[in-house]
């Protein structure tokens, strides 16, 4: 029998989102129900409401999750009915080129739940392969990733989405180790999960810039030893300065933008690595000369979803929560119900908040 369940919907492209109630199928070969308990707002909803996704409207919103397996359909192996399980979007598939390889986080073909969630009959586009702001949700078995039921479900969901992303372009992506330097640009989410990242690595110097010095003080919580407001002086400098006039090892963009990664390019010293993990606008352009790609050497990286594997990182980074070492809590920057969700978005918008969580 479906279930009927409230719902954050998008139906139309810059429209206010609204409560539904939509139906979630009884899970089939591969694929599991799960009670969401509490979801994050990312900016990839918002995204997605704007249209800037695509415009496979209506959308079914929410993706950075944690819930308890409800039921499973046949053939899942992964997870039980009971597990805590936080929710991922790259379900590897274990047969595509890149997975024979051994490269599972560079998944080729990673898979979401065959059945459509829908509203009045009509299929829903759930973001990301999830919908999370719902009361249950339908994703494929290898979307569902247990992990230790000790963390709080509004913390432990963030591992699913934007802190994964952020300690994977440190950790993952950028290979930070002991005694390197490292820049971020960006100190939202995704990049406080980057500096966080790279304290855990063991990195001695670590630079924050942002615009905004509300967010450039919660950088220094977060880990970094030096922070520099890009609208007051020039970034590259302030880390030149901050590095014997070198540069960084790593230069982290968590914005996406050209002129942030240009920045992150120029301030890396020689033989760095550039890691890009904020998404671009699709009509944005680099330039870059090439004579300074080549004379500066070193390596240009983006990071998918941190170079993560679901299945390995996710119950580790809940261990490293539950021992002190990694301080999820100072994510959140208020639990809300799923009504609060358009309301959300603006705070968001404003810089109010490192994190929206709903809680159901």
């Amino acid at each position: 029998m479906p279930h009927s369940v409230r719902a954050v919907v998008a139906r139309a492209k810059g429209q206010p989102v609204t409560i539904e109630t939509i139906e979630v199928p009884d899970p089939g070969p591969g694929e599991v129900l799960v009670a969401v308990k509490a979801c994050g707002v990312c900016h990839t909803d918002l995204h997605y409401r704007e249209g800037a996704i695509n415009d496979e409207f209506p959308f079914l919103l929410g993706h950075e999750a944690a819930g308890i397996v409800e039921e499973v359909g046949p053939d899942v192996t992964e997870v039980a009915v009971g597990d805590f399980v936080v929710l991922n979007w790259r379900a590897v598939c274990g047969q595509c080129r890149s997975c024979r390889r051994g490269r599972p986080w560079y998944c080729f073909a990673t898979h979401n739940a065959s059945q459509k969630m829908t509203l009045d009959g009509q299929e829903l586009s759930p973001a990301l392969g999830i919908g999370a702001f719902a009361e249950k949700t339908l994703v494929a078995a290898g979307q569902a990733t247990k992990v230790d039921s000790a963390a709080p479900a509004e913390v432990a969901g963030l591992i699913g989405c934007g802190v994964m992303a952020g300690l994977g372009a440190a950790m993952n992506t950028g290979d930070v180790g002991r005694g390197d330097s490292v820049a971020v640009f960006g100190c939202g989410g995704v990049g406080d999960a980057a500096i966080a990242g790279a304290r855990l690595a063991g990195a001695h110097t670590i630079v924050a810039v942002d615009l905004d010095d509300r967010k450039l003080e919660m950088a220094r919580e977060f880990g970094a030893t030096h922070t520099v407001n890009s609208s007051n002086e020039d970034p590259v400098e302030a880390i030149r300065a901050v590095t014997g006039g070198n540069g960084v090892d790593v230069a982290i963009d968590a914005v996406g933008l050209p002129v942030t990664y240009q920045q992150a390019f120029n301030a890396r010293d020689l033989a760095g690595t550039v890691v890009l993990v904020g998404v671009p606008n699709p009509e944005a352009t680099l330039e870059l000369q090439m004579i300074e790609v080549f004379g500066r050497g070193g390596t240009l990286k983006s990071s998918w979803y941190g170079d993560c594997l679901p299945s390995r990182d996710f119950p580790m980074l809940i261990d490293l929560y539950l021992q002190g070492r990694l301080d999820l809590d100072r994510f959140v920057s208020e639990t809300i119900a799923l009504d609060e969700v358009e309301e959300a978005f603006h705070k968001m918008e404003r810089g109010e908040v490192l994190r929206s969580v709903v809680v159901l």
